[in-house]
Formats: C-alpha cells, sequence, structure tokens
C-alpha cells in the first residue's frame, strides 16, 4: 500500500462467521477489506502458514477463496447481496505463505441480476499470482439468513 492512497474499511453488521472475513470464525482467514477511491476493493494480508498447500505455499483451494471473497465485496461495495454462481481461476504462480499480499477486486459489469467481476493476488513486488473472473447473482437479503440457525450462536430472541 502507498502512503498516497486512500482506502475506506469495509464493516460487516453483527456476527459474522464467513470463512474468509468473518472476524468471529476463529479458524478462518478473517480478511479484513477496504474500498479503494477507484471503487474496487482491496485486502492486504499475510496467509498464516495453517492454510499451507505444497510447503511454503498457500494451498490452491485457499486461493481461490481469497479470489472468491475480493469478487463478492466488490459486488457488496455497490449495496448488493449476491452469491457466486461460476468462477474461474488461473494459478499463474505459487503463492506464498507468511508474506506480505494484496488482493484485488473489481466488479466488471452489471445486467439486472448478474454482476462479473474480477479479481487478483499480487506479492509485495507486484507480481500478479493468481487471477479470478466470476459471476455473481443477486439474492434477497433475507435469503443470506442462516438457513438453521445455530442457537449458541444465535442473538435473536424469541
Amino acid at each position: 500500500m502507498t502512503t498516497e492512497e486512500k482506502l475506506t474499511p469495509m464493516v460487516h453488521g453483527g456476527q459474522n462467521y464467513c470463512f474468509g472475513c468473518g472476524m468471529d470464525n476463529p479458524n478462518g482467514l478473517r480478511l479484513e477489506f477496504y474500498l479503494a477511491e477507484d471503487q474496487s476493493v482491496v485486502c492486504l494480508v499475510e496467509v498464516p502458514e495453517r492454510f499451507e498447500g505444497p510447503p511454503g505455499y498457500v494451498h490452491g483451494g485457499v486461493i481461490a477463496t481469497l479470489l472468491d471473497e475480493a469478487m463478492s465485496k466488490s459486488v457488496r461495495a455497490k449495496g448488493v447481496a449476491a452469491m457466486t454462481r461460476s468462477m474461474e481461476v488461473d494459478y499463474r504462480r505459487p503463492v506464498p505463505v507468511a508474506q506480505p499480499l494484496r488482493i484485488e477486486g473489481h466488479l466488471v459489469s452489471s445486467e439486472e441480476r448478474r454482476h462479473n467481476t474480477e479479481a487478483r493476488i499480487l506479492d509485495q513486488a507486484g507480481t500478479v499470482l493468481a487471477t479470478g473472473r466470476a459471476v455473481f447473482v443477486q439474492v434477497r437479503a433475507s435469503r443470506m439468513q442462516r438457513a438453521n440457525p445455530d442457537p449458541a450462536r444465535s442473538t435473536d430472541t424469541i
């Protein structure tokens, strides 16, 4: 991140157990996203070694998750609740664990309920390590509620 770059934190309301961005999930990635001035989203992270696949490198499924999270946040930044319909990942180079990474995501286009997105993972030198493209479909916010809530984790009262 350069000193002149202005990033605004994106926050979730309430409890969030999302594997990617949930601060309430002690086993997840706990990613923090920021909105850039150009309306793209940015995450600055060092992926912990517990998410290693090949020795010294991030597991491919976790790489896909990083890209999916960035693309999802690019849609959410527009105030839209959406879920991944399809996603394509290009693993260009190995992604190192425990090293500073930058994840960027942006909304490419929207047509009715369909939102096309792109994301990329860069190392400290700015080398692109992985890219992704995805289609997100807008859903009613009520559909984003937990299908079978766990009463032990619920903040609702009856």
